[in-house]
C-alpha cells in the first residue's frame, strides 16, 4: 500500500473523528433548551434527537458538502503533499472543539473547520490556494470562504430577529392563557427538537461529507467531487455517536447562562433554529447550530426583558466566536509545520 493510500485512508478516519467530536460538541445546542425547560429528561432528549440528526444527512441533500469540499483548491498538488495538509487541517478543528467542550464554552464548529484547513493550506502552500471569493463577490457571486463566512455571520443575526418576532408574536397570542398551556408546550417540543436535530444533521454532517469527499477525491478512490452514499451513512453515523456522548458542559451554558428558558421560549427558539438552519441546508449554507441557537434565545430574551438577558455571557461567546477562525488556523498550521518537520526529518 502506497503512502498516499495511506494517507487517504488515515484522512477518513480523521474526518470521522471531526464529525464524532462535532455531535459531541454540539449535543448541547439541540438537547439544552429542551432540558432546561423540562419537556424531556435527558436520555429521553438524547434518544430522539440522536434519531433525527441520523436522518439528516440521509435525506437533507448534499449542497453544504459541495460547498465545503471546494472552498480549498489542492488540485495540481501531489497526493501526499494535499492530504497532509487536510489531515492538519482536521486537526486543528478537533484540538479547538476538545478545547472549547473543555472550557464549556459553545463555539462554532464550523468556524474551526474553516479556520484549521486555511491556516494549513497557507502555511503549506500559500494563500493562492484558498478559494476566497473577494473578487467574485464584488462581481455578485458569492463562493469560497466568502460564501462560508458570509452564512456564518448572516445566520446569527437572522436567528436572533426570527426569535425576537416569533417570541413577540407567541406572547400576544398566548397572553391569557392558561399554566395549564405549558404542558402542550412542552409536548410539542418532541416535534420542534425532532425538527431542529434533523436541519443539524442535514447541515452539519454535510461538512464532513464534503471533506471526506474531497479526501478521496485526492486519494485517486473517486474520478469526481461526487458524495457517494457510503460517505453520507458514514458522517450520519459518526455525528450520532457523538451526539449520544453529549456535550453536558454547554448545555448549562445555552441552556441557563444566557436568559431563564421557560416551555414557550424554548418552543420558540428550536422553532427558530430549525427553520434557519434547514433553510441554509437548502441554498448550501454551511450555518453554525451554535450560533443560531444561542442568538435565537437572546432574541427571545430581548423581546421580553431586556434586562433579564445576560450580556455578559452572550459577550463571552460572542468573543470566542471571533477568535475561533484565527485560533484553529493557527492549531491547524502547528499541527501541519509538526507533520513537515517530521517527515523531513526521517528522511535526513
Amino acid at each position: 500500500m502506497d503512502s498516499v493510500t495511506l494517507l487517504a485512508l488515515f484522512a477518513i478516519v480523521i474526518v470521522l473523528l471531526f464529525d464524532y467530536t462535532n455531535g459531541f460538541h454540539d449535543a448541547a445546542n439541540i438537547i439544552a433548551t429542551v432540558i432546561a425547560s423540562r419537556a424531556m429528561q435527558p436520555i429521553s432528549a438524547v434518544v430522539v434527537v440522536s434519531l433525527f440528526e441520523f436522518l439528516g444527512p440521509l435525506l437533507g441533500g448534499t449542497a453544504v458538502a459541495n460547498t465545503i469540499g471546494k472552498f480549498v483548491d489542492l488540485s495540481g498538488m501531489p497526493g501526499s503533499l494535499s492530504l497532509t495538509v487536510l489531515v492538519s487541517g482536521l486537526a486543528g478543528a478537533i484540538v479547538w472543539n476538545l478545547f472549547t467542550w473543555w472550557r464549556g464554552i459553545p463555539s462554532s464548529s464550523s468556524h474551526a473547520l474553516i479556520g484549521g484547513l486555511v491556516g494549513a493550506v497557507v502555511l503549506a502552500v500559500g494563500g493562492e490556494h484558498v478559494v476566497w471569493g473577494f473578487v467574485e463577490l464584488c462581481h455578485g457571486h458569492v463562493t469560497g470562504v466568502m460564501k462560508v463566512i458570509l452564512a456564518l455571520i448572516l445566520s446569527p443575526l437572522v436567528g436572533f430577529g426570527v426569535g425576537y418576532l416569533l417570541h413577540t408574536v407567541a406572547r400576544y397570542a398566548f397572553r391569557a392563557a392558561h399554566p395549564r398551556l405549558n404542558r402542550h408546550l412542552r409536548l410539542g417540543q418532541y416535534l420542534t427538537a425532532a425538527g431542529l436535530a434533523f436541519s443539524h444533521g442535514a447541515n452539519d454532517a454535510q461538512k464532513s461529507m464534503g471533506i471526506l469527499t474531497l479526501a478521496l477525491l485526492l486519494g485517486g478512490f473517486i474520478p469526481s467531487f461526487e458524495v457517494p452514499f457510503w460517505v453520507m451513512l458514514a458522517c450520519a453515523t459518526a455525528l450520532t455517536l457523538g451526539i449520544l456522548s453529549g456535550g453536558w458542559r454547554i448545555v448549562r451554558t445555552l441552556g441557563f447562562a444566557i436568559y431563564k428558558v421557560r416551555p414557550l421560549h424554548a418552543l420558540d427558539s428550536q422553532l427558530t433554529s430549525a427553520g434557519v438552519i434547514f433553510t441554509a441546508s437548502l441554498v448550501g449554507a454551511p450555518v453554525s447550530t451554535t450560533h443560531v441557537v444561542a442568538t435565537s434565545i437572546m432574541g427571545i430574551g430581548a423581546s421580553e426583558h431586556p434586562r433579564a438577558v445576560r450580556w455578559g455571557k452572550a459577550r463571552e461567546i460572542v468573543t470566542t466566536w471571533l477568535i475561533t477562525i484565527p485560533a484553529s488556523a493557527l492549531v491547524g498550521a502547528i499541527v501541519y509545520a509538526l507533520i513537515f518537520a517530521i517527515l523531513n526529518r526521517g528522511q535526513t
